[in-house]
């Protein structure tokens, strides 16, 4: 019997593309942290 190599991914269907958009979502994601953590500040007049 032939042994089949399936390789857990390939370069060929967009996988850098995907990691790309992955990791803007990421630092987007970050980002919003970031800013409701310097927003949560009590303003007193």
């Amino acid at each position: 019997m032939n042994k089949i190599f399936v390789p857990l991914y390939s370069w060929n269907n967009g996988a850098f593309i995907m990691i790309v958009v992955f990791a803007l979502v990421i630092i987007g994601l970050i980002g919003a942290l970031f800013l409701m953590m310097g927003s949560s500040k009590n303003k007193k007049d």
